[in-house]
């Protein structure tokens, strides 16, 4: 398949799996726009591969895990290698990851989130709920910022990249908590639900529903934290890269503020933004994109292993 057609199937991917961010991506250059759509269209098939869902939605058991995952590790290996593979969302992985020279630990390192997942893994502690974040979102943060032209030698930048892909999937945590109960998962970390007495096996019983509205919070607040780092390195973006991001991280921002102000609404339903509510924060990152933005030290966050690797 050409890149053009890729290109359209990847576009046709965006539109079914993530409104937020196909939105987003409009702000982008065609160029970038479309490299864009190449990456999601990998990401989101690896994701829905390793849970056995369409687009994000009808999670169900995969048969065999391992099985899957070691198939992923093995399509993407020969599409980061030039191969074309037959498979549309991998060899569009091939061509934005030549075109934009992404490192293959980046996606070692995002298929390695999918593993955790395929043996039922749970975080002990807040840093193990960081290093998650960091294979499954943290990644492909890098992974766009080096689709909008930042250098992987530019560390600074990559962990702010890095901070926007933890702040969206800390607020994707927060909002599925009792759809990922009911599948049998929780990232909520064992220690603290340990600390406020709630049995990680029996999460949505009503008697655990006070404490797990604290914890959801707590989720929220530190997604706010990681997303006000990344709009400091958004600025060095150029401007519609830059407006792009600053849309897409105030579309999950406001996820997650909605989440906090529900007050528990969002064990019983999933919380959405409206698209009224969406349209305003694409306006408002663009007065946002004008200016510079806050300045914000990283001192505090977590910070993956810096590498410069290349192969």
């Amino acid at each position: 398949m050409n890149r053009k057609n890729l290109v359209l199937h990847a576009r046709n991917s965006i539109e079914r799996g993530s409104k937020s961010f196909a939105r987003a991506s409009k702000l982008f250059s065609k160029q970038t726009r479309e490299r864009a759509w190449l990456l999601y269209h990998w990401c989101r098939a690896c994701d829905d591969l390793a849970d056995g869902q369409d687009h994000g939605h009808g999670m169900s058991t995969v048969a065999h895990p391992e099985k899957t995952i070691a198939a992923i590790r093995m399509m993407t290996a020969r599409a980061h290698g030039g191969e074309q593979t037959g498979n549309p969302p991998f060899d569009a992985f091939g061509v934005v990851a030549q075109e934009c020279h992404i490192p293959k630990y980046l996606a070692d390192d995002m298929i390695d989130g999918f593993a955790l997942d395929a043996r039922d893994w749970r975080p002990e502690t807040e840093e193990d709920l960081y290093q998650y974040c960091y294979h499954v979102a943290g990644t492909v943060g890098c992974m766009m910022a080096l689709v909008m032209g930042v250098s992987s030698r530019d560390q600074e930048i990559l962990d702010r990249a890095c901070d926007l892909g933890l702040a969206f999937q800390l607020a994707n945590i927060a909002r599925d908590v009792a759809e990922d109960a009911q599948a049998g998962r929780c990232y909520l970390p064992q220690k603290w639900l340990a600390e406020s007495g709630v049995d990680p096996d029996h999460l949505l019983q009503p008697e655990n529903r006070d404490a797990l509205v604290l914890l959801v919070n707590r989720i929220c607040d530190l997604a706010g934290d990681y997303e006000a780092s990344a709009r400091v390195g958004a600025a060095s973006l150029p401007f519609r890269s830059r407006w792009a991001v600053l849309a897409a991280t105030g579309i999950y921002g406001d996820i997650a503020r909605a989440i906090r102000k529900s007050g528990g609404a969002s064990l019983e339903r999933r919380i959405y933004t409206s698209k009224g509510k969406k349209l305003g924060s694409i306006l408002k990152a663009l007065g946002q994109a004008l200016f510079s933005a806050p300045q914000r030290d990283r001192q505090g966050l977590w910070t993956r292993a810096r590498t410069t690797r290349l192969a």
